[in-house]
């Protein structure tokens, strides 16, 4: 059998540990479930999801270096897609607040607005260090 990345496999729950539980697979292979792997929800007590026996599906999620495999068993589940609305179950939209900016058009209106915005900014960014300046000593 081949154990590629994302090879959906069945196992039985060898062991528990506080950081996950080791899974036997085909062919004498082992492999470990982090804890944050074994449910979509979060986990404080792994031995409430899982228990010593109990046959379970895994995705595998790599191969390390040294041969260890890491699996998941969150991911090996087929999670049914959400119900579409139609467009009267949708609620509205609220209207954006957002002042309606217009451009200027000649690269000297242009040129002008961006010389205000920078000097609205730095005079801005001036006056915070003057506060924090006097703060220090």
């Amino acid at each position: 059998m081949e154990f590629t990345p994302g090879t959906i496999l069945e196992g039985t729950v060898r062991s528990i540990a506080a950081f996950g539980a080791f899974i036997n697979l085909p062919e004498g292979k082992t492999g470990l479930v982090h804890i944050s792997e074994v449910s979509s929800s979060y986990v404080t007590d792994i031995r409430q999801h899982l228990t010593e026996g109990q046959a379970v599906k895994v995705k595998l999620l790599n191969t390390d270096d040294r041969g260890r495999l890491s699996l998941s068993i969150k991911q090996a589940e087929e999670r049914p897609a959400p119900p579409r609305r139609s467009a009267e179950e949708r609620p509205a939209r609220p209207q954006s607040f957002q002042p309606v900016r217009t451009e200027p058009e000649s690269f000297e209106e242009k040129l002008k607005q961006f010389m205000a915005d920078s000097n609205s900014k730095i005079s801005g960014v001036r006056q915070y260090e003057h506060k924090t300046r006097s703060r220090k000593r």
